[in-house]
């Protein structure tokens, strides 16, 4: 149960970026539209799951010499490697370039914590 929430915690992070230009989400109805973003979302979470510890490995000097700043880069080509997977597997998500990548990955970062900090206030049982 707990995938599932942050797959769809997640796909409403990326439709947060989608309002901006350079990151589309295409034409269809809402339901094609949703699961768009639930696919989107599930490759993001495996580009993050998969990628990103690898790249962290490898590029720990680099993290080391500019203080962490280059992890705002490889969260914008992770981005971007999303988009392109996406594109892959026929989904209409598209990511235009470094920029929109870059502060889309912000966003949805931003986003995702923020949502993530109120689901578990939600479910907090104690």
């Amino acid at each position: 149960m707990g995938i599932l929430v942050h797959v769809l915690l997640t796909a409403v992070a990326v439709w947060v970026s989608t309002a901006l230009p350079g990151i589309d989400l295409g034409e269809g109805s809402t339901g094609a539209r949703i699961l768009t973003l639930i696919g989107v979302a599930v490759i993001f979470g495996l580009v993050n799951a998969i990628v990103k510890p690898l790249v962290k490995f490898f590029g720990c000097l680099f993290y080391l010499l500019t203080l962490g700043l280059i992890g705002l880069v490889v969260n914008a080509l992770l981005f971007m490697l999303t988009g392109w997977l996406a594109e892959q597997f026929d989904l209409p998500f598209r990511v235009d370039g470094f920029w929109p990548a870059f502060w889309g990955a912000i966003i949805v970062a931003l986003t995702g914590w923020v949502l993530n900090v109120v689901y578990d206030k939600v479910t907090d049982k104690d």
